[in-house]
């Protein structure tokens, strides 16, 4: 006569399970995560990029830096990208970008006489730098 306790897993089984894959979850989320802000932080850094050279074609042709995106109707910042510019004077500017897919994130770049604190994380002129 067969045992009738021969077919399925026990509790213990399950709750072994159970628990090993909530170890693996909690090291997987925090990894995915991180892997979906890069593209985020890249779309910021790109757009920043894209707007210091707008920057250079509106000082060759108006003597001065762009004090708002709206005087360079030819800049388009990408999909969920907020950029903006904080001060713009004839010899730098500053500006900062977010993306809303990142909590808390800033990207920023200053050229010129513009000033680091209103482009912060930017460290050094010209260069994108994201906390």
């Amino acid at each position: 006569m067969k045992n009738a306790r021969s077919h399925g897993f026990t509790l213990v089984e399950l709750l072994i399970v159970v628990v090993v894959i909530g170890i693996l979850a909690t090291i997987a989320i925090p990894k995915f995560s991180r892997m979906r802000e890069k593209p985020y932080i890249a779309a910021v850094t790109s757009d920043l990029k894209n707007l210091a050279s707008q920057q250079e074609i509106y000082l060759s042709n108006q003597y001065s830096y762009a004090a708002a995106l709206t005087d360079m109707p030819e800049y388009r910042a990408s999909d969920n990208v907020v950029i903006s510019i904080n001060e713009a004077t004839g010899t730098g500017w500053a500006a900062t970008g977010t993306h809303s897919g990142l909590a808390g994130a800033q990207c920023g770049i200053y050229f010129g006489s513009g000033s680091a604190s209103n482009a912060t994380p930017a460290t050094s002129p010209g260069t994108v730098v994201c906390n």
